[in-house]
């Protein structure tokens, strides 16, 4: 039972794609949910792009700030969700793997700031009364400013970082921030560079948690709705983020076991900068 935010940075692969690979494959008892929260400020992708407008703009985030003023929040939260659970692949009990979509505007984000702390509170509940897992997409703002909190409140916050130059000198101030805020920092890495993932954990001090393929075709299933190509749930993409979601688990049960939210300890190495690669 776990809640894990994922934060992006200037120059990476689409942090909402990657947390989708992860909660159509993560592992899943008896009795358990995982339930994906779009808590980007600058808007969520879900809506328009894996379900392609289907269900126009009827659930979101947007809907939940009313219900916070008429202290009705717990109770909206849960009619928000959207069950996601098909489009894995697989045949599962319904609401396995559920969905709060994120605001269709990013002019909406100025008035969510007691949402944020609503949820916050609402994601460690789910965790401890209920015990399913929270997945937060913070997009590439979300993890500072109003927020924040969703970030400083989880059991653990990982940056999706690319291995190329580019993205790792863009990284290197954000991961800091965050360690430096957060604690236990670590990385989620998207294999589209020459940079092997020790030389990424050297120079952003944090370790490399779980590694996703850049594999576009696959990707653009889960960020834009294209059609699912035969065997799509055993494809590259959907195998590395079942692995990736184990060991996400795996480490976000060990920061609960060991440390408090917010009070983390890094475990990367010694900083330095990219060069050129080998």
């Amino acid at each position: 039972m776990s809640v894990i935010a994922l934060a992006g940075c200037s120059g990476a692969p689409g942090v909402t794609t990657s947390a989708l690979a992860l909660l159509l494959n993560w592992p899943l008892e008896r009795g358990r949910k995982m339930i994906l929260a779009e808590c980007d400020p600058d808007g969520g992708a879900v809506l328009h792009g894996l379900l392609q407008g289907t269900l126009g703009d009827r659930y979101g985030l947007r809907n939940l700030s009313v219900a916070v003023r008429k202290g009705e929040f717990g109770e909206a939260f849960w009619r928000q969700l959207i069950d996601l659970s098909s489009e894995d692949g697989h045949r599962e009990s319904p609401r396995d793997r559920m969905l709060l979509p994120g605001i269709t505007d990013p002019a909406q984000a100025a008035s969510l700031a007691p949402v944020w702390k609503a949820l916050a509170v609402m994601f460690r509940g789910i965790d401890a009364e209920h015990g399913h897992d929270v997945l937060i997409d913070l997009g590439r703002s979300g993890a500072f400013g109003p927020s924040g909190v969703l970030a400083e409140q989880a059991d653990t916050t990982l940056v999706v970082v690319r291995n190329t130059l580019r993205c790792l000198q863009a990284a290197q101030a954000r991961v800091s921030a965050l360690e430096e805020r957060v604690g236990g920092v670590g990385l989620i890495l998207i294999d589209d560079g020459p940079y092997p993932a020790g030389e990424v954990q050297r120079v952003l001090q944090a370790p490399v948690v779980a590694t996703l393929p850049y594999a576009l075709q696959d990707a653009k299933v889960l960020s834009d709705g294209a059609e699912q190509p035969r065997r799509f749930a055993k494809s590259g993409l959907m195998k590395a983020a079942r692995t990736g979601a184990t060991l996400l688990v795996q480490r976000a049960a060990w920061q609960q076991a060991h440390l408090a939210p917010g009070t983390g300890a890094g475990t990367g190495a010694t900083g330095g900068e990219v060069t050129h690669a080998r």
